[in-house]
């Protein structure tokens, strides 16, 4: 009977190893289909060089902190340059094959006080001037997600001259074309799309409107939102949307001459307000 007992309990210990080592061997290839260095659907992913070229890092969710040094990086995981090497400051180039836009930080902790790139669902681009081989974090952030109200302008200060996108500095529409490309990623400038030019700040609701780009009676984070009274008009990159209806606005030259502010504001057709909302993306 003892070596009954004993054999039964050798069975039943190989038949739990068994059982434990099927569970191991199912649960290792499952993570490495997460990171597996190919962009799958439902992952964002970044490229080693630019145009989509070279090793890819392919990540399923949000990470605050790449990490710096090997090993405990994240790393770029297929074929190509740059295999092996960590992600952090280290990527040029992104594809978002999510369903929700993705951020890219300059900074770790998804600070996105000195820049950000937005990637909307979909997206296969270049990172930014700033933040090509700047990249810190990474966030999937909701449709309408708010942006931090900073003045990242380049030009503040100066009230004469044509800025790189072709509007006058320190002018509003100089601020918005800035916050356009900075901030959602849209290489946005005065002949954007083929037009003469966008003009002064009343005429870009019309502009769009040619170049098919879409204009809204309501606001969402990341649209320029339009005032089109007055000799000039005014324009405010829409910064967040507040639950009563009300929303915030980052913008140049309106509280101050050639100067930044930013404000709470409601939509209608007051010289405090504003009526129509481009949405570049």
């Amino acid at each position: 009977m003892p070596t009954v007992t004993v054999r039964v309990l050798g069975a039943l210990s190989a038949s739990v190893l068994s059982a434990t080592l099927g569970v191991l061997a199912v649960a290792a290839p499952a993570q490495a289909a997460a990171r597996d260095g190919a962009c799958n659907t439902g992952e964002f992913c970044y490229y080693y060089n630019s145009d989509h070229a070279g090793s890819v890092s392919d990540h399923a969710g949000s990470l605050a902190d790449y990490g710096s040094t090997q090993p405990g990086c994240y790393e770029f995981k297929g074929a190509g340059g740059g295999k092996g090497q960590c992600i952090k400051n280290n990527a040029a180039s992104a594809w978002n094959r999510t369903g929700k836009t993705v951020r890219v930080y300059y900074n770790t902790g998804y600070n996105g006080s000195h820049a950000y790139q937005d990637f909307a669902p979909g997206a296969k681009k270049n990172l930014s001037s700033t933040l090509k081989n700047n990249n810190a974090s990474h966030q999937l952030i909701s449709a309408g997600s708010s942006y931090p109200a900073k003045d990242d302008y380049p030009y503040k200060g100066q009230t004469s001259g044509i800025d790189p996108w072709n509007f006058y500095k320190g002018q509003c529409t100089s601020f918005a074309a800035w916050a356009v490309r900075s901030r959602v990623g849209v290489a946005f400038h005065n002949q954007y799309k083929g037009q003469a030019r966008w003009g002064n700040a009343k005429e870009w609701v019309a502009a769009a409107g040619r170049a098919g780009v879409p204009v809204y009676n309501s606001p969402k984070a990341g649209d320029v939102a339009v005032r089109l009274g007055g000799t000039y008009g005014h324009v405010a990159f829409v910064t967040r949307v507040n639950a009563n209806g009300t929303f915030e606005i980052d913008e140049y030259n309106y509280v101050s001459a050639d100067r930044y502010s930013h404000r709470t504001v409601s939509v209608g057709t007051a010289n405090n307000q504003f009526s129509k909302f481009i949405r570049f993306k």
